[in-house]
C-alpha cells in the first residue's frame, strides 16, 4: 500500500509542479489545443529515464509542499532544487507535467516510474517474489 500511495502522490503532483515551476521556468500561459490532440504522442517523446526523474522529482516536491514548517516562501527554490537534483531540466519537467495533463498513458508511465523508484530497499517482514 505504501509505493501505491507514493505513486498517487507522485501523479498528484503533476496537477501542482508546473505552477510551482511557472515562476523560475520558461511560463506556459495555456496547452495549445495540439498538446491535446497528440494524446499518445507526447507519452513516447519521454524516455524511461526522464520519466523515472520527473517521478523522484515529483516526490519531494510534494514533500516540499506539504511541509508546514517551511514558510511559503522559501518552497520555490526548494521546489527547483529538487528537479535540477533529479537531473531533469526544469523546462523539461514543465513539458512532462503539462503533457501529463491530458496524456493517459503518460499518467500511467510516470504512475509506474513513482512506484519502481518509491520502493524500498529491502521490505519490512517481506521477501520480495
Amino acid at each position: 500500500m505504501n509505493i501505491k500511495t507514493k505513486a498517487a502522490l507522485a501523479a498528484a503532483t503533476i496537477a501542482f509542479a508546473p505552477a510551482a515551476l511557472a515562476q523560475t521556468a520558461a511560463p506556459s500561459a495555456a496547452s495549445p489545443p495540439a498538446a491535446a490532440a497528440s494524446g499518445t504522442a507526447a507519452s513516447t517523446s519521454f524516455s524511461d529515464d526522464d520519466l523515472k526523474k520527473f517521478a523522484s522529482a515529483a516526490i519531494e516536491i510534494n514533500k516540499i509542499q506539504s511541509d508546514t514548517a517551511t514558510p511559503d516562501t522559501d518552497k520555490q527554490p526548494k521546489m527547483l532544487a529538487a528537479v535540477q537534483k533529479s537531473g531533469l531540466p526544469p523546462e523539461k519537467f514543465n513539458q512532462i507535467a503539462e503533457a501529463a495533463q491530458t496524456d493517459t498513458a503518460l499518467q500511467q508511465k510516470i504512475q509506474a516510474a513513482a512506484g519502481a523508484s518509491a520502493q524500498p530497499a529491502a521490505p519490512s517482514g517481506q521477501t520480495p517474489q
